[in-house]
């Protein structure tokens, strides 16, 4: 395995690591339980560059992405990507994640879970397959890119880029803080309604009737940013969920992505268990179980195959009539996640046999330079590895090996930064993407919470 050791690209460390969060008074979210967690993991990291990363990167959603407020007397919140000023559902969900566990120590952090889940509900009620959205709901979207989409753009979406997974992240999100916290207050009469759009939504999605009402093209140099026709290729209706776009906002080359199915699965599963602890909702409980046992089953009958070399894998994605798509991007839902995102257990043979092979050259984006491996996507292009491959990596691993070499190689790679990038050059980390990007910041986070928990002897080293 690459351990990415120093070379002439990489930045030497400082003597000295001044923090580059902003001042106190310039932070959007300030939780003195998140405080005392990176004073009380820092003090495990031997390493001073790993440890100023943390420091760093696990606060960054806090200090930068929040925006809190009020709507109908309950607690709003608005928590954007980064440098793109507008909320994503799955990024915002995931942007929150490493924060979930500090919810019972400090109130105002779980407030600002509930007023997101509030957002959450509200956004996909104003549309379902919107995939981005306005801080201010009755606004047009402020995208340069997104202005000329043939879509139904309505007011308050950003972007109307229909993806499984945005509807799985709420879902998650609001299962994960309840199942944690015991806290109903913010599953109110509009949750619920979500809930149901969204059980709604992933059938009408299943096409067994027609291509649903959803449509997207746009006008752009790059075939990955629009669909055929629309809709996208034409499918067999194998009772799978149709996506227009991947996690990468990038066009799936067939619409049945299997991540996101898989946990499309998870998530129905969680809800139907909320609706009938939380909700009182018998129907719609049986009516998530039913279809994630419906999916589950298309999935292993139609979204699995077997690679040149015999072994069996999990496709990434499908058609229904036999074409199978064998990649993986470095987006989460991917195939690398799906134990991470409890979509699959951990020590499922097949899911195992699929990690192996989408960390290969079986994986056409997956690359190996002098600086590092990893996967990437076609969102950024041919050679560009992202860290958030690496951190899923670590975070879906067991191996001492794996997790030290994806510190090393996350330590080494940031270009002196002090931050996660979207993606960087596998040869040259200092070409990279996006100097603000929350994700993949809090992500890192949540690796070394991990670690620090499962393996703290691994934190006890310099790399």
């Amino acid at each position: 395995m690459l351990l990415a050791p120093r070379g002439a690209w990489a930045q030497e460390a400082p003597k000295m690591f001044p923090s580059n969060r902003p001042p106190l008074g310039q932070r959007k979210f300030v939780s003195k339980a998140v405080e005392r967690e990176i004073e009380r993991v820092s003090a495990l990291i031997k390493d001073p560059e790993l440890a100023w990363l943390f420091q760093n990167c696990f606060p960054n959603t806090l200090d930068t992405t929040v925006y809190m407020g009020q709507v109908g007397g309950k607690t709003d919140a608005f928590v954007i990507t980064g440098d793109i000023p507008c909320l994503w559902l799955r990024d915002s969900a995931a942007q929150l994640r490493p924060y979930l566990h500090l919810t019972r120590e400090d109130p105002q952090l779980a407030e600002l879970f509930r007023g997101l889940i509030r957002r959450h509900a509200r956004c996909v009620l104003i549309d379902p397959y919107a995939n981005a959205f306005m801080r201010d709901p009755t606004a047009l979207t402020s995208l340069s890119w997104a202005k000329g989409d043939r879509t139904e753009m309505k007011p308050g979406v950003a972007e109307r880029k229909w993806e499984v997974d945005s509807l799985c992240y709420v879902l998650r999100l609001a299962h994960d803080y309840w199942e944690f916290t015991g806290d109903v207050e913010p599953f109110d009469a509009t949750w619920a309604a979500a809930a149901k759009t969204i059980v709604a939504t992933f059938k009408e999605q299943q096409r067994v009737s027609g291509p649903g009402p959803y449509r997207f093209q746009r006008r752009s140099d790059q075939p990955t940013e629009t669909t055929l026709a629309g809709i996208g290729v034409p499918t067999r209706k194998t009772g799978l969920i149709h996506s227009a776009f991947r996690p990468s906002d990038d066009a799936c080359t067939f619409p049945c992505n299997i991540p996101g199915n898989l946990f499309a699965v998870a998530t129905l599963r969680e809800l139907a268990e909320m609706a009938g602890a939380v909700l009182r909702d018998a129907a719609l409980s049986a009516e998530a179980l039913a279809l994630a046992d419906e999916v589950e089953k298309a999935v292993y009958k139609h979204g699995t195959m077997r690679l040149p070399d015999g072994r069996q894998v999990f496709a990434y994605e499908t058609d229904g009539y036999g074409n199978h798509l064998f990649m993986d991007d470095a987006n989460v839902p991917s195939l690398l996640g799906l134990a991470y995102l409890r979509a699959v257990p951990a020590d499922n043979a097949l899911y195992q046999t699929t990690a192996l092979a989408v960390w290969s050259e079986a994986n056409p984006w997956f690359f190996s330079g002098s600086a590092a491996e990893g996967i990437g996507g076609p969102h950024i292009g041919e050679g560009q590895v992202w860290p958030m491959s690496i951190t899923i990596r670590a975070l879906s691993s067991n191996d001492d090996a794996v997790i030290a070499g994806a510190l090393r190689t996350l330590r080494n790679t940031h270009a002196g930064t002090g931050f996660m990038h979207e993606a960087f050059d596998k040869d040259d980390p200092k070409k990279f993407t996006r100097h603000w990007f929350a994700w993949a910041n809090g992500l890192f986070g949540e690796l070394v919470l991990k670690v620090a928990k499962e393996r703290p002897h691994l934190l006890a080293v310099e790399y």
